[in-house]
């Protein structure tokens, strides 16, 4: 029995020390993707359209919208842009996650 306690070689502490360090890497690695997930995104539409046709008469002024932008369970806000053949549309809304 006196072989049976002995000290862990280096091989065996190299070994212990560079899983301590993938474990480590591994955790931050899934926090950043976590957090970037939370931010806002962009998405990019392509609309394809035939000739346009004439331009009809300006409709009445809405109703002023309320003061908060908040969006319902299962969207987040983001940046939708349009793009057709005459240029490209931006706005700010909610975008189903």
């Amino acid at each position: 029995m006196k072989g049976f306690m002995k000290r862990p070689s280096k091989p065996w502490l190299a070994l212990i020390v560079a899983l301590a360090i993938a474990c480590l890497s591994g955790f931050l690695t899934a926090k950043a993707v976590a957090e970037q997930r939370s931010q806002t995104r962009t998405v990019t539409v392509n609309v394809a359209t035939g000739p346009r046709g004439p331009a009809g008469p300006p409709g009445p002024k809405g109703d002023t919208g309320p003061a908060g932008f908040e969006c319902p369970a299962h969207y987040s806000p983001g940046e939708l842009v349009i793009d057709h053949p005459g240029g490209q549309v931006r706005t700010w809304t909610c975008l189903h996650d």
